[in-house]
């Protein structure tokens, strides 16, 4: 996703729109682990690292959400033996 401030102007002078992603949340068998709120000073590119604990086997998702109705979303499988 390509982070836009909305502060930058195009070559014709003209304000490009915002278009960030404001939030990501993380679930555990549909349990939040982790969520941040986004703004647009972060980082163009922001990196985020969290921990959590898996006690059974199940799936964490991942949710991105932002401006201009972006949504995202990935999963991954987790064995605990």
């Amino acid at each position: 996703h390509d982070m836009e401030t909305g502060f930058r102007r195009s070559q014709l002078g003209e304000l490009i729109a915002r278009d960030i992603i404001t939030r990501f949340v993380c679930t555990y068998n549909g349990i939040e682990v982790f969520s941040a709120e986004l703004h647009p000073a972060i980082a163009a590119n922001p990196l985020l690292v969290f921990t959590t604990v898996a006690m059974e086997s199940g799936t964490l998702e991942f949710r991105w959400s932002g401006d201009n109705g972006y949504v995202a979303t990935h999963t991954a499988k987790i064995s605990v033996i």
